[in-house]
């Protein structure tokens, strides 16, 4: 996975300018530097070379000369997600992981990844989708088809895109299905299937998930097309020390009609044609690990069930204002306007 980025301390610089060649222009021009026990002491970008060269280093010098000593890593299980949005800043396209022996453990790659999430996902996709009906007597909803491919494969190539690696999906209604479609890796990620003994609501099934690698676990619902920037979401979670936050869209009601200020039969006076302001609900939540073990095992629950339990309880709930694309694929109106979507998005 990440061994095309490795070269030796003893390799010469030579040496280090055939692999980079081997990269191409599209190609993120950066190795890791290994010492003889495999710790990673340096970085060398195809720059850090052609200063060398410029400088008078000859061909034949080992790369341990002119690698980049002070090169920026995340340490892994302990990184603070701030220091990929300096790394975007500083214009750094490859950051390794490295362990606490200074072993790399995996690698980010920014151009192809928005971030690099400590964050376990779940996807809700066990419901019937009655009200898409005749297309889901057989098929189950999310793995309808928009533009060629499967509701929830854009779901999951999303959580994906922010470095998110354990992913489990629920599954009940028409549930081999769904454990076929995820029997082989997903973009390199190993989906998980879950199965649901019966129906649960909208979190009573994440106790049938055996194990969580990460303290934040993102529930979506497998059904909801967005565009969320899971990385403000989490950092937004992070910086006010929440132990759940929900996504929350902007609602306007707005009511074509004189509405009448009361007190009991007595108008005190009169707004015209008023709008009203609300945040709904949208399905999209990070949530404290532990505070899982609340979750009834075996027990019809829903999410908004256990936000007025933690509530109860005296935990932090907080709101995420999503202010992007939300589409939730509950009719046949809404799938068409998603069909409508995602294809504006691939022809962009």
């Amino acid at each position: 996975m990440f061994a095309n980025y490795l070269i030796s301390e003893v390799a010469t610089v030579l040496d280090a300018l055939k692999v980079i060649n081997t990269m191409g222009r599209n190609g993120t021009l950066t190795l890791f530097v290994q010492d003889k026990d495999g710790r990673i002491i340096g970085a060398l970008t195809d720059g850090d070379v052609r200063r060398s060269l410029i400088d008078g280093k000859d061909l034949t010098a080992k790369v341990s000369e002119i690698a980049n000593r002070k090169f920026s890593f995340l340490c892994f299980d302990s990184y603070d997600v701030r220091q990929i949005h300096v790394a975007k800043e500083k214009g750094i396209e490859l950051l390794p992981v490295l362990n606490e022996q200074m072993k790399i453990v995996d690698v980010v790659n920014l151009k192809k990844q928005k971030s690099y999430l400590p964050i376990d996902a779940v996807l809700m996709a066990g419901g019937k989708g009655e009200r898409l009906r005749p297309l889901t007597e057989k098929t189950p909803k999310p793995l309808l088809e928009m533009d060629g491919k499967a509701i929830i494969d854009f779901i999951v190539e999303h959580i994906i895109s922010y470095g998110i690696k354990n992913i489990s999906v629920t599954v009940n209604y028409l549930k081999e299905q769904i454990e076929e479609h995820f029997a082989s890796p997903f973009q390199g990620v190993q989906v998980k299937t879950v199965r649901e003994p019966k129906f649960l609501g909208t979190i009573g099934s994440l106790k049938f998930v055996e194990k969580f690698q990460n303290d934040t676990v993102l529930l979506m619902n497998s059904d909801a097309i967005t565009d969320i920037n899971l990385e403000d979401y989490y950092l937004h979670y992070n910086e006010h020390n929440a132990d759940m936050s929900v996504a929350a869209i902007p609602y306007t009601v707005s009511v074509p009609y004189g509405i009448f200020e009361l007190d009991g039969r007595e108008i005190k006076g009169v707004l015209e044609k008023p709008t009203y302001n609300y945040y709904a609900n949208a399905g999209i939540y990070l949530i404290k690990r532990e505070l899982l073990d609340l979750i009834p095992k075996g027990e019809f629950f829903n999410a908004t069930d256990f936000m007025e339990l933690i509530v109860e309880k005296g935990y932090k709930v907080i709101r995420f204002p999503l202010n992007g694309t939300w589409i939730d694929i509950g009719n046949p109106q809404e799938y068409q306007k998603a069909m409508e979507l995602v294809k504006h998005i691939s022809n962009d």
